[in-house]
């Protein structure tokens, strides 16, 4: 028996540290999705591989190990550009949303988060949350992180590409970013991690009980 905790949003909303807080909370399995389109972007730049060979990236996805990715590696500018080139391909989506759904039903439980979760990887999970927040906070949250490491950063820029990023994620034609219809909505805009776990607990917390 396992429990799948569905989490979707869009960038910079806040949803991996969440995500990340809540499996730790209850010994959960945790999967940012995002990081599985970044892994197969980057064997592919490693190999030397086309980046709009649709056959290939496919036959690529579907030898990426979804254990052990590396955030700190995968999150370089370059592998995300690769990756929101690849993201688009029907046969890539397809191959990655079976193993993401192979990896949801790890036991006791998983903590999926990214774009599709609650909609189109996990639509059955007994709990889902869309975690947001406005372009303005999300922006300046990206920002702060980046000045935080130690690195130059322009707010203008960020915030254009922030508004750019929820265009295309929310106006593709494969899985677009939206709310699954029964998803709890979480705005971070004005409330802090702690306040938002703490919310997403108390629904985690109702679903388990009905589950038991």
């Amino acid at each position: 028996m396992t429990f799948t905790i569905a989490i979707d949003g869009p960038a910079a909303a806040g949803k991996g540290t969440l995500s990340r807080r809540i499996a730790e909370e209850y010994g959960f399995h945790h999967l940012d999705t995002g990081l599985t389109y970044r892994a197969t972007a980057k064997a592919l730049l490693d190999g030397g591989l086309p980046l709009d060979d649709e056959a290939v990236a496919e036959k690529v996805a579907r030898e990426v190990e979804l254990a052990g990715l590396d955030r700190s590696v995968l999150s370089a500018h370059a592998i995300g550009e690769a990756a929101s080139k690849i993201a688009v391909m029907p046969a890539v989506r397809r191959a990655l949303v079976e193993a993401q759904r192979a990896f949801s039903l790890r036991e006791p439980g998983t903590v999926l988060d990214g774009r599709d979760i609650g909609t189109v990887v996990c639509p059955d999970a007994p709990v889902k949350l869309y975690v947001t927040a406005s372009p303005e906070v999300r922006a300046k949250r990206r920002y702060d992180e980046i000045i935080g490491n130690g690195q130059p950063a322009d707010l203008g820029a960020i915030f254009e590409d922030v508004k750019k990023r929820d265009e295309r994620d929310m106006g593709r034609a494969d899985s677009p970013l939206r709310p699954a219809d029964d998803a709890h909505l979480l705005d971070t805009s004005e409330m802090s991690i702690e306040a938002a776990f703490q919310a997403a607990k108390s629904l985690i917390d109702a679903a388990l009980i009905k589950k038991i």
